[in-house]
Order: structure tokens, then C-alpha cells, then sequence
């Protein structure tokens, strides 16, 4: 049986993903699924996740636990690339589409497009976080044994 903290993770996930695509109907009008395995947007799901992860940990086998440490420090990373490494990657991606379509006009190249939504701004880390957080506290209320 997995740990309650593997489906805090699993929750916290899951509810930002699924806040993703409520704001794409509200926006669009349109119920679109795509948005429960996409990256990059409002909230960040992967900081999400990783906090809700985090959490469950200290709530589960104490703040002060070196197991707390670990779920921590991981956290941290999946936060700090999201918001960081992704995100650039995401703008060189936009770059370079706007090079492939200029030259798209002059020379015969692929159409294929890089995906440019990677990455997070630090509002949608930190609204990712605060979603994991509040996740993991209510799982803990309901699944922990």
C-alpha cells in the first residue's frame, strides 16, 4: 500500500492540474483535457506536487525527520527549476520559432514548432506551493491512519 504522503503528492498534482484547465473553460468557454498533462501555466503543478509531498512528510513522520530534510530539499529543486531552467528554456524555444518562421519564408524547413509553455513565473510556483500545502494538510486529515 503506498505511504499517504505518495497520494498527497499524487492529490496536490492533481488539483492544480485541475485548476488549470477550470480557468481554460471559465477563459474559452470549452472544457479542454489537455490541460491535466500539460506544463507550464497557473498554477505550477510540479511545485504543487513536490510541496504537497514535502508537507505530508513533516506532517506524517515529524518536521524534524531526515526523511522531512529529503522531501524538502526536493521541493526546493522542482521549485527552483520550474521557475527558472524551464522557464528559459520555454523563451529560447519562443526564439527560435520566430527565427524557423522567418526563414520558413525564404528556404523549404520542418513546420514543427518547439513548445514554448515550459516553465513558471514565480507567482505560479508560489501559487503551486500554497495549493500542495493546503493539499497535504487536508489529505493528511483524511488519509492518514
Amino acid at each position: 500500500m503506498l505511504h499517504p504522503s505518495a497520494w498527497a503528492a499524487l492529490l496536490g498534482w492533481m488539483v492544480a492540474q485541475t485548476a488549470k484547465m477550470t480557468v481554460c473553460l471559465i477563459e474559452s468557454k470549452r472544457l479542454d483535457f489537455s490541460y491535466m498533462v500539460s506544463t507550464g501555466g497557473m498554477p505550477s503543478a510540479h511545485s504543487a506536487m513536490a510541496a504537497s509531498l514535502a508537507t505530508s512528510l513533516g506532517l506524517c513522520e515529524g518536521f524534524d525527520s531526515a526523511v522531512f530534510a529529503l522531501g524538502m530539499a526536493f521541493a526546493v529543486v522542482v521549485m527552483f527549476d520550474a521557475q527558472s531552467v524551464r522557464k528559459a528554456a520555454g523563451e529560447q524555444a519562443k526564439v527560435l520559432n520566430q527565427i524557423v518562421d522567418e526563414l520558413l519564408h525564404e528556404h523549404h524547413l520542418s513546420e514543427s514548432k518547439l513548445k514554448e509553455l515550459l516553465g513558471h513565473t514565480r507567482l505560479e510556483v508560489l501559487m503551486g506551493c500554497i495549493v500542495g500545502i493546503f493539499t497535504a494538510m487536508a489529505a493528511f486529515r483524511f488519509i492518514h491512519p
